[in-house]
């Protein structure tokens, strides 16, 4: 039953790897399968069955991995960001109402007091040192209950996560079974994965993109997985060396690091054999696109995904088709088009917000009949980005609607800008934000990195955009720093950025 994970799983060649580190130790497909039935039965015997919630807490690496997957074969699972503070696991283990926690043995994590707080099962995961990505389960304290191990359905909720939040309080986002399946082959038929290929994964397993993007689309084709302890510019030319990855997937920031120390790493560069590149997540500016395929040698797929949609939407088609640099491509999945205010789908060349629909889509957040009513309209989910579709197909995201500044009824979407600082030759990075005024209600202000070794300051940029922008949309305030805060999965985040600048 491929509509399942552990479907996926037993559906590919046993002999083939699957989930394993760097150096090339790990797990087969016939040993995930094993693990698998032998992490239902652990669960079991903790008193934890299909449909209960499961929170992990655990570093990256091949045990998440295999976790991830094991886990949500038989009941749902829910990964927090390891990094959070007790505050914030509690708001979590109670917005979830997890039946369990999976922890790595020894773990000092707050959220252990936390669920032992709240009478909450732990269960300790003990990886195997001599094969990445094998682990047992114990629970503390003994079983509890015992329940039977039953493996999930199409139907079944595999997988919680909670949107960012940013604005508002973090909505649960329930994927099936159904809908993690349907994304892993809508990614790897984008990207024409097969058994051959093996990804290089930098990208947090609590988030979509990793899990998604990188492991499960893997394992829908057959391909292997080989799992780093989370993004390392310092690590990653070594990783290219040991794990001989055919692509790696991964958010802006994250390509820029790794371009920033691509002269000091010519032979990893020369020796590598990445077929290609997928940067998804967040807009890749031009520049980066076109200096990541000049290094490597390869094509750089952008594509557009968010967690509602179990990761991808959109995606540039592999050569010989287009890639369109500042498109993040055509329907790679579900359906993809236009809305206006009134719920019309409007035709290509018109400006709107982007809708989907398909096999891959939530059904609808949890316990939030409100959010519910706003998100879908005559059957499309409402994505909250603004877009246009040309004639081609292929979608150009314009602006986040909640991120477009309203200078005194002006619209401007911070995209725009961003990509004009982008193309001044002294600008590594650019986010532009909104920064309230007294009397426009908004203004609009950007923050920028520049290259190494390049100075310049905030007049020249403003002229500089000045130059190519209408004067309502030049940044009245820019600041030059060294580093732009960036959100748990390293994407670089507009709301808020003003208070965290200090300009509020």
């Amino acid at each position: 039953m491929a509509d399942t994970i552990l479907g996926l799983i037993e559906a590919q060649a046993p002999g083939a790897r699957a989930i394993g580190d760097t150096n090339g130790g790990g797990l087969t497909y016939g040993d995930l399968a094993a693990l698998a039935r032998q992490t239902g039965e652990a669960l079991a015997a903790a008193g934890v069955s299909r449909g209960d919630r499961v929170a992990i807490v655990l570093p990256n690496g091949p045990a998440m991995a295999s976790c991830f997957v094991a886990v949500a074969a038989f009941a749902t699972t829910a990964p927090l960001n390891p990094a959070y503070k007790r505050d914030e696991f509690a708001f979590y283990l109670e917005d979830l109402d997890a039946r369990a926690l999976i922890v790595d043995a020894g773990s000092d994590s707050p959220a252990i007091a936390e669920a032992e707080a709240r009478g909450i099962r732990i269960l300790d995961l003990t990886e195997d040192a001599g094969s990445p990505g094998r682990f047992t389960l114990s629970a503390r304290g003994g079983g509890g209950p015992a329940a039977t191990a039953t493996p999930a359905e199409p139907g079944d909720v595999a997988l919680i996560l909670h949107t960012s939040g940013t604005t508002s309080r973090p909505k649960m986002v329930p994927l099936t079974h159904g809908n993690v399946t349907a994304s892993a082959r809508h990614i790897g038929t984008a990207l024409a994965l097969t058994p051959a290929d093996r990804c290089l994964n930098v990208m947090p397993l609590f988030h979509i993109h990793g899990l998604i993007g990188a492991v499960l689309a893997s394992i829908g084709a057959g391909a292997s997985i080989a799992c780093t302890p989370g993004f390392n510019a310092l690590r990653f030319f070594a990783w290219l060396g040991e794990a001989a990855p055919t692509w790696y997937t991964a958010v802006p920031t994250m390509h820029q690091a790794i371009l920033g120390r691509a002269a000091r790493n010519p032979d990893a560069i020369a020796a590598a054999q990445l077929r290609l590149i997928r940067s998804s997540s967040a807009s890749l500016p031009r520049p980066v696109l076109e200096e990541l395929e000049k290094t490597f040698g390869c094509p750089v797929i952008e594509s557009y995904g968010m967690t509602e949609a179990s990761h991808q939407m959109t995606s540039n088609p592999l050569p010989p088709r287009a890639r369109k640099p500042g498109s993040v491509g055509i329907a790679a999945g579900p359906e993809v088009a236009v809305m206006d205010d009134s719920g019309a789908v409007l035709p290509s060349g018109e400006t709107g917000e982007v809708v989907i629909r398909g096999p891959n889509v939530t059904a609808g957040y949890l316990a939030n009949p409100e959010a519910n009513e706003k998100a879908f309209t005559g059957g499309w989910f409402r994505t909250g980005d603004q877009g246009v579709i040309d004639a081609e197909g292929y979608l150009t995201i314009t602006g986040r609607l909640k991120e477009i500044i309203n200078r005194g009824g002006e619209k401007i979407a911070p995209k725009e800008v961003d990509d004009v600082l982008m193309d001044h030759p002294a600008v590594a990075q650019a986010v532009t934000f909104a920064m309230a005024h007294a009397s426009l209600g908004e203004e609009v202000a950007a923050a920028v990195v520049t290259v190494d070794g390049a100075e310049v300051d905030a007049a020249t940029l403003r002229k500089f955009c000045g130059e190519r922008l209408a004067a309502f949309k030049v940044p009245r305030e820019i600041v030059v720093v060294p580093e732009i805060p960036k959100g748990p999965t390293g994407k670089l985040q507009r709301i808020g950025l003003a208070k965290a600048l200090g300009l509020e």
